[in-house]
């Protein structure tokens, strides 16, 4: 008699398109590809169709949604307490949205409900903060677990602690990625092994090294403290402070940087912008001896465990500052600078190899609790 496939529901931000958001989704279904190949996917993602046209291919039985993410957005509100009520009982009672009444089955026949990481669960969108008591409510029909990994809860909503503590019963993995957020939650079933990237870092994260400019920025103006043109001002002078000649720029958010990227273009002696669409799928340009300066938080994880050193820029020290912070104390060998104080340039070197190991493994036991091979 045949198995039933395990059916394991995913939730992330991805579509989006933003980088980080983007390789965390990729990185579990990596993992899923080697650990579950039978094993039918669901991943609820803001943009289904753009999801599936960049990660249909890493998992042979993954399907696209995005139930909850409309979910959430059709009720909108600041309120976390009331969006994770008002959530709970659409789940229990699936009639309330008709139109999300299919998808609602399926997270409610799910063996694992998966919250994966990221920054989005926080004061900054308190409406996502339903996603969590959506894994809750359907693993009490299911019978299956509810998980949360790689977490960045801060800046804290109002009442998300209390909200998040009270859900916590349901979830048998609650696993966070910096200290703020698990003092948030308290010790108790709380786990902290960093970013989901770590679970898959490799090869195919890393672009050819091969005319990588010696200097790669990385720097934004969503969510920004800083005004757009005196930050590109203070690059330029490091920039010409290091003696160097040309840099190169990343974009992670098609759109939302094209201003200040553009205005970079005007300021510093850029030789080349990678576009994310070429970074997702050829890797980041990480070269030997190269410095990176940065105002993202993914970019710093994959240079520094690429060997890069580098400088992050603390934009805005409620978010930033504190996924930054979470890197730096995990070896990333990076300074923070919070001061338009010119740093001197960084050796290179970033996260050392037997760190990166540790890092890895920590994530890869966290994954194989959740899905054990060939589940």
């Amino acid at each position: 008699m045949a198995l039933t496939a395990k059916r394991y529901y995913l939730v992330s931000p991805a579509g989006n398109s933003n980088y980080g958001d983007e390789l965390i989704a990729a990185t579990w279904l990596r993992h899923l590809q080697r650990a579950a190949p039978q094993a039918e996917i669901v991943l609820d993602c803001l943009e289904p169709l753009r999801s599936r046209e960049r990660l249909a291919a890493l998992h042979p039985r993954v399907r696209f949604t995005n139930t909850l993410w409309q979910l959430c957005l059709r009720i909108g509100s600041s309120d976390v307490r009331q969006v994770a009520d008002r959530v709970r009982q659409v789940i229990d009672e699936p009639q309330l949205a008709a139109d999300l009444a299919e998808g609602i089955a399926d997270l409610r026949r799910s063996d694992v409900v998966h919250i994966v990481g990221g920054g989005y669960l926080n004061g900054l969108w308190p409406a996502f903060l339903g996603l969590p008591a959506a894994a809750a409510a359907a693993v009490r029909h299911s019978g299956g677990r509810a998980a949360m990994t790689g977490q960045g809860l801060c800046p804290a909503a109002p009442g998300s602690g209390e909200v998040l503590r009270a859900l916590a019963a349901d979830f048998d993995v609650i696993d966070v990625r910096d200290a703020p957020s698990a003092a948030l939650l308290g010790p108790a079933r709380t786990t902290s092994t960093g970013d989901d990237v770590f679970l898959s870092l490799g090869d195919h994260l890393y672009g050819a090294a091969d005319g990588a400019p010696p200097v790669m920025i990385s720097v934004q103006s969503q969510l920004s403290e800083v005004e757009s043109e005196p930050l590109l001002g203070f690059l330029a002078g490091v920039v010409r402070a290091w003696g160097v000649e040309e840099v190169g720029v990343l974009e992670c958010l098609p759109g939302e940087d094209d201003k200040i990227l553009e205005l970079a273009e005007r300021i510093l002696p850029v030789s080349r912008r990678y576009r994310l669409q070429e970074v997702l799928a050829g890797g980041l340009p990480v070269a030997p001896g190269q410095t990176w300066i940065s105002s993202r938080f993914h970019p710093h994880l994959v240079a520094a465990a690429g060997g890069a050193g580098g400088v992050a820029l603390n934009i805005n020290p409620g978010y930033y500052g504190v996924k930054h912070t979470s890197l730096i104390e995990a070896g990333s060998g990076w300074s923070l600078l919070s001061e338009p104080m010119i740093p001197a340039r960084p050796e290179p070197g970033g996260f050392a190899p037997q760190r990166r190991r540790e890092l890895q493994e920590g994530k890869r036991r966290l994954a194989e609790s959740l899905y054990p091979s060939n589940g």
